[in-house]
Protein backbone atom coordinates (compact mmCIF):
# COMPACT_ATOMS: atom_id res chain seq x y z
CA UNK A 1 0.00 0.00 0.00
CA UNK A 2 1.10 3.71 -0.80
CA UNK A 3 0.75 6.36 1.15
CA UNK A 4 -0.32 9.37 -1.07
CA UNK A 5 0.02 13.29 0.21
CA UNK A 6 -1.85 15.94 -2.22
CA UNK A 7 -1.26 19.19 -1.51
CA UNK A 8 -2.20 22.64 -3.26
CA UNK A 9 -0.76 26.34 -1.87
CA UNK A 10 -4.67 26.67 -0.40
CA UNK A 11 -4.78 23.19 1.03
CA UNK A 12 -4.13 19.22 1.26
CA UNK A 13 -6.33 18.21 -1.33
CA UNK A 14 -5.68 14.09 -0.16
CA UNK A 15 -3.92 12.11 2.47
CA UNK A 16 -4.43 8.80 3.02
CA UNK A 17 -3.14 5.37 1.42
CA UNK A 18 -3.89 4.55 -2.04
CA UNK A 19 -3.23 1.55 -4.21
CA UNK A 20 -1.76 3.39 -7.11
CA UNK A 21 -1.14 6.87 -8.50
CA UNK A 22 -1.50 8.42 -12.11
CA UNK A 23 0.58 11.27 -12.56
CA UNK A 24 0.63 13.92 -15.86
CA UNK A 25 4.38 13.75 -16.32
CA UNK A 26 7.07 16.35 -18.01
CA UNK A 27 7.68 13.43 -20.36
CA UNK A 28 4.69 11.32 -20.51
CA UNK A 29 1.63 9.94 -17.77
CA UNK A 30 3.27 7.31 -15.33
CA UNK A 31 1.56 5.29 -13.13
CA UNK A 32 3.63 4.68 -9.52
CA UNK A 33 2.67 1.28 -7.52
CA UNK A 34 3.90 -0.05 -4.77
CA UNK A 35 8.03 -0.27 -4.48
CA UNK A 36 8.21 2.04 -7.13
CA UNK A 37 12.27 3.61 -7.19
CA UNK A 38 12.45 6.61 -5.73
CA UNK A 39 11.94 9.52 -7.96
CA UNK A 40 11.45 12.74 -8.66
CA UNK A 41 9.65 14.42 -11.42
CA UNK A 42 8.04 17.66 -12.39
CA UNK A 43 4.30 17.57 -13.79
CA UNK A 44 2.55 19.32 -16.07
CA UNK A 45 -1.42 20.33 -16.58
CA UNK A 46 -3.65 17.34 -16.47
CA UNK A 47 -5.11 14.86 -14.39
CA UNK A 48 -3.68 13.00 -11.10
CA UNK A 49 -5.80 9.88 -10.31
CA UNK A 50 -5.07 7.85 -7.28
CA UNK A 51 -6.89 4.54 -6.57
CA UNK A 52 -8.36 3.64 -2.91
CA UNK A 53 -10.70 1.05 -1.67
CA UNK A 54 -13.76 2.65 -2.48
CA UNK A 55 -12.58 3.54 -6.72
CA UNK A 56 -11.21 5.97 -8.32
CA UNK A 57 -10.34 9.55 -7.63
CA UNK A 58 -9.15 12.85 -9.32
CA UNK A 59 -7.53 15.81 -9.14
CA UNK A 60 -7.02 18.45 -12.03
CA UNK A 61 -3.71 20.71 -11.96
CA UNK A 62 -1.81 22.84 -14.25
CA UNK A 63 1.78 21.98 -12.87
CA UNK A 64 3.56 20.51 -10.33
CA UNK A 65 5.89 17.58 -9.04
CA UNK A 66 6.25 14.31 -7.26
CA UNK A 67 8.29 12.35 -5.42
CA UNK A 68 8.45 8.83 -4.28
CA UNK A 69 10.45 7.11 -1.76
CA UNK A 70 9.88 4.12 0.29
CA UNK A 71 5.67 4.15 -0.68
CA UNK A 72 5.40 7.39 0.09
CA UNK A 73 4.04 9.80 -2.62
CA UNK A 74 4.02 13.51 -2.05
CA UNK A 75 2.76 15.27 -4.55
CA UNK A 76 2.76 19.10 -4.65
CA UNK A 77 0.53 20.56 -7.25
CA UNK A 78 -1.06 23.88 -8.34
CA UNK A 79 -5.07 24.28 -9.70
Amino acid sequence: MLKLKIVSPERIEFEGEVLSVLVPGALGQFEILDNHAPIISSLTNGIVEYKTADGKHTVHISAGFVSVKQNYVNVCVEH
